[in-house]
């Protein structure tokens, strides 16, 4: 169950720092996307729902006495624990019982319904989200610039990125996926495509037991994909769907989304409302993406090559793989990443708001030919925010697929995303 290299990731030190204060920690997110090599590396003993050689007795035991599946060495793992939801419950009597830190950490890749527990663990369980691989983390990105030294004003930069086009769009369809980040060619492109396979055929059914339509799933994945990194509502879904001659109510697409949502497929970005200086009617809907990037490659059944052939689609799936890199940086930080737009058309891509109300914001362009526009972009959003409410940002940023990370005559930040890190 353990990786032959183990590439360190940005949440070790947050797990160890919230083992230290909780007595359990529950990583949840996508499945494949490391939850159980990074708890295994610090986990003194294992419990595996999933081993084939144990699971029915495991869920026996489960049913009639859980505390004996929690005994062992501290902090002990206990991977795909929604396989036996009553073991969340488990976990938080024995945490009260034993009244000490870094006792359990639970896995999942699927978010159990709300009636199956029976207390929701808060202060008991700290609850962790991880996300496929970012650039940095897979050293692709030379992690020369820091997102936390970008926050404490250390904005005099200047760095050169060896991430080529090429080399991103290869990412991109490859994704963060840490068992195809060690492999090359079409060897680490198939994972991705396994992945939206198993997601279509079997996932999206199992979370919640609802039998889904396959073809169905997969032409909703394919219009998220087409609408990636866009405000795309519900209807406008509904008619993109149609045109594959697929049919699905709003109710039904909607409840799809959630199944998706649970296991960690899709994941929108918010919108950010700040207070500004003057009245303007700010759009408040989620923008679509997926958790990574290559979901939606793999659904539109496009490679690297065919990425170079189509930079608009290349644009937007440009911006998710920023998203994804920006939000796993962000929460090393103890920061969220929003999007902002308002009924003029102004907006900025990424705002990354830290929990201690510092804030930036951030336009992603593929190439350098858009830098300018996209500078003065920001430069009018930040007038357009009331500081003394928000506070100044403590940086504007272009966030590129270029080389050079410098620093404008109007204080803008042009920085590639092969130079970022947390």
């Amino acid at each position: 169950m353990k990786e032959t290299v183990y590439l360190s990731r940005l949440c070790d030190k947050e797990l160890i720092k919230r083992l230290q204060s909780s007595g359990a920690v529950l990583i949840e997110g996508a499945k494949w996307c490391g939850k159980t090599w990074t708890a295994a590396k610090i986990a003194k003993s294992t419990l595996y729902m999933q081993n084939p050689d144990t699971a029915v007795s495991n869920l026996k035991l489960a049913d009639t006495k859980p505390s004996l599946l929690l005994q062992g060495n501290t902090p002990r793992l206990i991977d795909e624990w929604q396989m036996a939801p009553i073991l969340w419950d488990a976990v938080r009597f024995e945490v009260d019982k034993r009244n000490e830190t870094g006792q359990f950490i639970l896995t999942g890749s699927a978010v159990p319904a709300d009636n199956v527990i029976a207390h929701t663990g808060t202060g008991r369980i700290s609850r962790l989200l991880m996300r496929p691989m970012s650039l940095y983390e897979s050293q692709e990105s030379d992690g020369s610039i820091s997102l936390a030294d970008l926050f404490d004003g250390k904005t005099d930069i200047a760095a050169i990125s060896e991430l080529t086009i090429e080399n991103i769009a290869f990412a991109m369809c490859r994704g963060g996926w840490p068992a195809s980040v060690k492999h090359t060619g079409n060897t680490a492109l198939q994972m991705a495509i396994d992945y939206v396979e198993a997601v279509i055929n079997q996932d999206v059914s199992r979370v919640d037991g609802v039998e889904k339509n396959p073809e169905r799933v997969r032409a909703l994945l394919r219009s998220l994909s087409r609408n990636i990194s866009t405000l795309a509502t519900i209807q406008t879904i509904k008619s993109d769907m149609e045109t594959d001659d697929i049919g699905l109510s709003e109710k039904t697409i909607s409840l799809y989304l959630n199944a998706l949502r649970r296991i960690f497929v899709v994941e929108d970005l918010p919108a950010w409302s700040p207070s500004l200086r003057s009245k303007t009617a700010i759009r408040t809907s989620s923008k679509r993406q997926f958790v990574d990037p290559s979901i939606a490659t793999a659904v539109m059944r496009t490679s690297p090559d065919g990425l170079l052939k189509d930079f608009e689609t290349f644009g937007f799936l440009f911006e998710s793989l920023c998203t994804k890199d920006m939000r796993i940086y962000a929460q090393s930080n103890d920061g969220d990443v929003f999007h902002y737009r308002d009924k003029n058309g102004l907006e900025a891509d990424l705002i990354v708001r830290l929990r201690d109300g510092r804030w930036a914001a951030i336009e992603v362009k593929l190439g350098s030919k858009q830098i300018e526009i996209a500078a003065k972009n920001l430069l009018k959003l930040s007038s357009k925010v009331d500081t003394e409410k928000m506070g100044k940002p403590s940086f504007l940023m272009v966030l590129t697929g270029g080389q050079y990370a410098y620093k404008r005559d109007d204080g803008v930040l042009v920085v590639p995303i092969g130079c970022m890190k947390d």
